[in-house]
């Protein structure tokens, strides 16, 4: 499967997660990960709970927030450096710093959701 990140649902759902609107975003991507095959459906399943999880945060919930981000790495680590034309490394190191700021304490206001960006070169 290739992915298009300039149209369609996977283009509106990154305009989305840029916007803030996470929950809006995870729906258009989702419209797009219910008929893909794997490997890129638990790809695109990593994104959806990034998503999810600053929709959570949004909420004040942030045990949900943890718990979304921390499945999502999961997901997202068994894939190479960039997939799908999305540079994983940088968004599972985003992820990672999301956490380790929520273990410290940081509340809602002080992070920043993860970068998902197109890898270089696309």
């Amino acid at each position: 499967m290739k992915f298009d990140w300039t149209q369609g649902a996977l283009a509106e759902g990154l305009r989305l997660y840029h916007a803030g609107e996470f929950f809006t975003a995870h729906e258009a991507w989702e419209s797009v990960w219910l008929g893909a095959p794997e490997p890129e459906k638990m790809f695109l399943q990593g994104i959806i709970q990034v998503s999810a999880a600053f929709h959570h945060l949004q909420r004040n919930n942030r045990l949900g927030t943890v718990l979304l981000l921390q499945g999502a790495l999961r997901r997202l680590d068994r894939y190479p450096a960039s997939f799908g034309g999305i540079s994983v490394t940088l968004l599972c190191d985003d992820v990672r710093e999301c956490l380790r700021r929520l273990e410290a304490g940081e509340t809602a206001t002080q992070l920043v959701s993860p970068r998902i960006r197109r890898s270089a070169g696309l």
